[in-house]
């Protein structure tokens, strides 16, 4: 038993190797619907160490393989003992042409080759993406300080921006406890807690999942205006390079119908509307390049709707909302962060940004898209008190049943590649279904 992949990916040899040694590069490769988390990456691939914390309290512990380690064509990690003829894992690195790179994993293992042959494909698919963004949008080395790092959204692009060789500084509510964090009061943040940094990427702030109550809403609110205010105006006092903030598409107000709404359409009505007008009011009061990035329903099974979303449609209990003709404007987690990457290198980008898909489903279309690739039915529709009995009728009117068809006007305009642009494609990479 056992598995032998390969693929040839357009990037040089010795960038391909260097791209693995990284930081951040073991969470780009690890397929977001397997159940485990990354609680420690190798700091070497020569003789460094990788821990998974999988179900149960169990761990899987890599070890590199100092025998094994002949840069840049090979390294080795194997299961730690008593265990280390149940998994060795071979990365063989070799020059296809000029600019081009064969990558070959050799997997000896118990396990069935077909039982791994998904997660290989989600990982040659996820780096040759990863490389072609980073060669699209080339930079300078920068230093970022982001907030909200350990997020799914923060996780997934703070690894983008390590393994492209850019600096990330995690700014912590808590006392640092590594090298990369820096204390950060969000009431009155430090002044030199920016030093050395070249931009920031303001992602945290309270969830807005949940029902409306009078407290929940005042710390949606409290979470974002205040701190982001006070952030953007230190990042301008420190005269960096932009300043990055999540938005949302709330903004658009929760039930505009058929009309198709671009980065110059008119606010909405209602409390996310308004609380996302004032929140990106606080960051564009700065006097610097910034950027609100409005994103929309993000896709991944480690966080957001889909997380809850998939153990139902596995199930086969899934089924439309609703009367299913709400629009639903989605971005995958890869594709979102392209776009807060896009948001640091282009200095042409400035403003609201609508991080979106370009292709706006309906809910009814979504569905039933998420169960074909899980190969499921979705017979069982929510009806629309559904919601409401869980969120009450504002937050099911706001979040639930928004009816936003939101397009990306301005990435468009700057000639912005999508890695996923249809559902069926984000679905299938993110869920391990895409028949590899």
């Amino acid at each position: 038993m056992g598995l032998v992949y390969s693929s040839v990916v357009d990037a040089p040899q010795d960038e391909v190797f260097a791209w693995h040694g990284r930081p951040g590069a073991f969470v780009r490769l690890s397929p977001p619907w397997q159940p485990v988390r990354i609680a420690q990456e190798a700091g070497s691939l020569e003789d460094g160490q990788a821990v998974l914390a999988l179900p149960g309290g169990l761990r899987w512990v890599a070890q590199h393989q100092k025998d094994g380690f002949n840069p840049p064509d090979v390294f080795v990690d194997q299961i730690a003992p008593p265990l280390s003829s149940f998994w060795r894992h071979t990365h063989e690195f070799a020059a296809e042409g000029p600019g081009r790179t064969r990558i070959t994993d050799r997997v000896d293992t118990l396990v069935p080759a077909w039982a791994l042959r998904e997660m290989f494909a989600f990982r040659h698919r996820q780096l040759a993406d990863d490389l072609a963004v980073h060669q699209r949008m080339s930079a300078a080395p920068m230093t970022v300080a982001v907030t909200g790092s350990r997020g799914f959204v923060g996780t997934a692009l703070t690894a983008l921006l390590t393994t492209g060789g850019h600096t990330v500084i995690r700014l912590v509510r808590r006392t640092p406890r590594a090298a990369d964090e820096r204390l950060w009061n969000p009431a009155d943040p430090a002044a030199d807690l920016l030093d050395g940094v070249d931009a920031v990427i303001h992602l945290a702030g309270a969830s807005i999942a949940g029902r409306f109550s009078d407290q929940h809403k005042a710390e949606i609110r409290a979470s974002r205006i205040g701190p982001t205010r006070r952030l953007a105006e230190l990042a301008a006092g420190a005269r960096l390079r932009c300043f990055v903030t999540a938005s949302a598409i709330g903004y658009y107000g929760a039930d505009r119908g058929e009309e198709v709404l671009t980065e110059n359409s008119p606010p909405g009505h209602g409390f996310l509307a308004s609380v996302v007008a004032d929140w990106e009011n606080a960051a564009s009061g700065a006097d610097l390049r910034v950027v609100c990035v409005r994103t929309g329903i993000v896709q991944s099974p480690r966080g957001g709707v889909l997380r809850l979303l998939y153990p139902l449609f596995f199930a086969g209990l899934g089924g439309r909302l609703g009367d299913g003709t709400q629009w639903t404007s989605w971005i995958g987690i890869d594709d979102l962060c392209d776009i807060y990457l896009r948001a640091l290198v282009d200095e042409q980008l400035s403003g609201p940004v609508n991080a979106v898909s370009p292709q706006p489903v309906r809910n009814i279309d979504y569905t039933q898209t998420l169960a074909r690739v899980l190969r499921r039915p979705a017979l069982l529709p929510v009806p629309s008190v559904g919601p409401k009995v869980l969120l009450g009728a504002q937050g099911a009117s706001e979040l639930a049943l928004a009816d936003q068809r939101v397009v990306p006007d301005l990435l468009a305009a700057r000639g912005h590649q999508f890695r996923h642009p249809t559902v069926e494609q984000a679905l299938r990479h993110i869920l391990g279904r895409s028949g590899g």
